[in-house]
Protein backbone atom coordinates (compact mmCIF):
# COMPACT_ATOMS: atom_id res chain seq x y z
CA UNK A 1 0.00 0.00 0.00
CA UNK A 2 2.81 2.47 0.83
CA UNK A 3 3.49 4.73 -2.00
CA UNK A 4 6.55 6.75 -0.38
CA UNK A 5 10.41 5.81 0.47
CA UNK A 6 11.56 4.70 2.65
CA UNK A 7 8.53 2.84 2.54
CA UNK A 8 6.52 2.45 6.20
CA UNK A 9 6.81 -1.34 7.70
CA UNK A 10 4.47 -4.15 6.82
CA UNK A 11 1.47 -4.63 9.02
CA UNK A 12 3.12 -7.42 10.69
CA UNK A 13 6.69 -6.36 11.34
CA UNK A 14 7.02 -5.84 15.16
CA UNK A 15 7.52 -2.22 13.95
CA UNK A 16 4.15 -1.34 11.94
CA UNK A 17 3.07 1.10 14.47
CA UNK A 18 5.74 3.73 12.51
CA UNK A 19 3.77 3.96 9.76
CA UNK A 20 2.42 7.29 8.39
CA UNK A 21 -1.43 8.13 9.24
CA UNK A 22 -3.38 8.67 5.77
CA UNK A 23 -7.08 9.16 7.33
CA UNK A 24 -7.28 10.62 11.03
CA UNK A 25 -10.21 10.77 13.28
CA UNK A 26 -9.74 11.87 16.03
CA UNK A 27 -13.44 12.62 17.17
CA UNK A 28 -14.33 8.60 16.75
CA UNK A 29 -10.78 7.68 18.26
CA UNK A 30 -8.73 6.32 15.31
CA UNK A 31 -6.49 6.27 12.83
CA UNK A 32 -5.65 4.53 9.32
CA UNK A 33 -1.99 3.54 8.70
CA UNK A 34 -0.11 3.82 5.43
CA UNK A 35 0.43 -0.22 5.94
CA UNK A 36 -3.96 -0.72 6.36
CA UNK A 37 -3.63 -0.85 9.93
CA UNK A 38 -6.27 0.14 11.92
CA UNK A 39 -4.67 1.99 15.28
CA UNK A 40 -7.40 3.21 18.35
CA UNK A 41 -6.40 6.00 20.93
CA UNK A 42 -6.75 3.33 23.61
CA UNK A 43 -3.91 1.27 21.65
CA UNK A 44 -5.45 -1.52 20.20
CA UNK A 45 -4.92 -2.52 17.19
CA UNK A 46 -7.05 -4.44 13.94
CA UNK A 47 -4.76 -5.36 10.80
CA UNK A 48 -5.87 -5.28 7.45
CA UNK A 49 -6.02 -9.20 7.82
CA UNK A 50 -8.64 -9.04 10.24
CA UNK A 51 -6.49 -9.69 13.22
CA UNK A 52 -6.74 -7.79 16.51
CA UNK A 53 -4.61 -6.07 18.84
CA UNK A 54 -5.38 -6.05 22.50
CA UNK A 55 -4.51 -2.44 24.13
CA UNK A 56 -1.06 -2.19 25.01
CA UNK A 57 -0.54 0.33 27.27
CA UNK A 58 3.09 0.85 29.04
CA UNK A 59 2.91 0.03 32.65
CA UNK A 60 3.63 2.69 35.33
CA UNK A 61 7.26 3.14 36.65
CA UNK A 62 7.58 2.94 40.27
CA UNK A 63 10.29 4.25 41.98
Amino acid sequence: MCQHLPACPPAHDTDHDAARVVASHPEQGWSLLCNGVVVFEDTGEILPDGTTVAPHRPLARTA
